[in-house]
């Protein structure tokens, strides 16, 4: 079990992995802790004076001129998360459940949301216990962060709610207490605290841009194994051109390409070819998976930054003895980066299923229609390429980004707002989507090779191949061809691809 200490400062994109997947053990920091104390006792000070304190003497959006005493408090904060948890449609999954309970729990640790410890320690309580929030992922605009979602999240932390526990689906309360943990009463600021910030659209574009990464270095992969069923040219790929163009993508692009397909025989087979160009699809692979893998770059540093940050509103600064009210629950920063994500997604898509028709295409690939021996009697790869097209076509419609629209909400008080949980939820589809063009391009490219049993490709490509094998056979005669794509992305989402070739050929960067 790994362990994780928030401070609100220093969370890292690769922590997240562990969270997600429930292998974690994560705890505030002593240091952060006593910030929170600190931070607690100024709020509680100040709450006791005349001046009117934004959600903690006040009620909330265009309610903020109306004046709450200090014996309604404590019903203020529960009024918040019961009125704001309005959220509709599929629930989030169990790993992007984890990663918001402890990006919440992060930003309470910075010791600027003026809450009790307890606020942070029962988040992670939760977390632990695998007391899972139901939190439908609809009913979000990214406008004072995500009210509706976070709320869901924060009402079982009360007792109220619903949670998985132990793959049963409980009323808050009854979780709680099957976990062995009690309900946390909230003082004031405390519901506002929890529902004030932009960790939902952060879980959904962390868990996305970290399924991506894993992507981008298998389509380094499989387009080396196009490039050999096609036999393609490795000039393209050579670090001379890379040096003349110096995005730092493209070199490590084409640095795996040549690594991948160390000692192929098929390659040499072909060197003296009449052949001078290939397609776009092959020889502008380091050029359009490069600038892929850049987009990808700014997206992690934005996660990175965005994990790191305060989001709640108003905000505690101890040094001066001050409660400001600002903007940062505005998601429009991951909303942005969500968008990036998806049109590089988008783009990888489309470069993929490109190559898979040329594959089954006779007239560009040299190999026989649609990859079958038979064909007319048998369709071959045909509707897998057809399948591919449809997904990338898809994927098209989700590039257009969420973060250009904007409708007030909050009568007027919240009259831009980010789109940060849409954009997010589009970047997880054209994730998937994405992962089952590049598998069946690999289906593809490895029945391509089949062709070409005579000579062996290079190692990392040989390697992957085998692997494939052993979960998909080749494919001889007509047979549905959907659990095949289904086994093949599963290899690529699982990286059991990659693993295979780096065992073979060294690092895949």
């Amino acid at each position: 079990m790994i362990r994780i200490l928030l401070d609100g400062r220093s969370l890292r994109l690769e922590d997240l992995a562990s969270i997600s997947s429930g292998e974690a053990e994560v705890s505030i920091r002593p240091s952060a802790r006593a910030r929170m104390f600190r931070s607690r006792a100024l709020v509680e000070k100040l709450a006791r004076g005349a001046e009117p304190i934004y959600g903690v003497t006040t009620g909330f959006g265009r309610l903020a001129n109306v004046r709450v005493g200090p014996d309604e408090a404590r019903e203020l904060q529960l009024n918040l998360l019961r009125s704001h948890a309005a959220g509709v449609g599929a629930p989030l999954p169990p790993d992007e459940v984890r990663l918001v309970l402890a990006l919440r729990a992060q930003v309470l640790a910075a010791g600027h949301s003026g809450v009790r410890p307890e606020v942070a320690e029962g988040l992670l309580a939760l977390l632990r216990k695998g007391v899972l929030p139901v939190v439908p992922e609809q009913g979000s605009v990214g406008a004072s962060g995500d009210l509706a979602p976070l709320a869901h999240l924060a009402l079982v932390l009360v007792g109220e709610g619903e949670a998985t526990f132990r793959g049963r689906r409980l009323g808050g309360a009854e979780a709680l207490r099957a976990a062995g943990l009690r309900p946390l009463r909230l003082e004031a600021k405390e519901g506002l605290s929890l529902v004030n910030g932009t960790q939902v659209t952060t879980a959904i574009l962390a868990r996305a841009a970290l399924g991506a990464r894993n992507l981008l270095r298998t389509a380094d992969l499989v387009a080396a194994m196009s490039l050999e069923a096609l036999k393609g040219s490795i000039r393209p790929f050579e670090e001379r051109i890379a040096r003349l163009r110096p995005h730092p993508g493209h070199a490590v692009v084409s640095e795996n390409v040549r690594r991948l397909m160390r000692g192929s025989e098929i390659l040499r087979s072909h060197e003296n070819c009449g052949k001078v160009q290939d397609a776009y699809s092959l020889r502008c692979v380091p050029q359009v998976h490069g600038a892929i893998r850049d987009a990808l770059a700014h997206v992690e540093e934005t996660i990175t930054r965005e994990i790191n940050s305060v989001t709640d509103n108003p905000l505690v600064f101890l040094g001066e003895g001050e409660v400001l009210s600002g903007g940062n629950f505005h998601a429009i920063a991951p909303a942005m980066a969500s968008d990036f994500l998806s049109l590089a997604l988008t783009v990888l898509g489309t470069m993929s299923e490109r190559r898979t028709e040329s594959l089954v295409n006779p007239d560009s690939s040299g190999l026989p229609a649609f990859l079958t021996k038979d064909g007319g009697l048998q369709s071959g790869f045909m509707m897998a390429q057809v399948t591919a097209a449809a997904l990338a076509s898809e994927n098209k419609a989700l590039a257009h980004p969420a973060s250009a629209d904007s409708i007030p909400t909050g009568a007027g008080r919240e009259d831009h707002v980010s789109m940060g949980p849409h954009a997010a939820r589009k970047a997880r589809a054209a994730l998937a989507n994405a992962e089952r063009v590049v598998a069946i391009e690999a289906l593809c490219a490895a029945q391509g090779l089949e062709f070409h049993r005579q000579l062996r490709p290079g190692r990392g490509v040989e390697a992957a191949w085998k692997v494939l094998r052993r979960a998909v056979p080749r494919l001889e005669q007509d047979r549905p061809l959907a659990p095949d794509i289904e086994s093949a992305a599963r290899l690529v989402r699982e990286g059991a691809l990659l693993a295979a070739a780096e065992d073979a050929a060294g690092p895949v960067g």
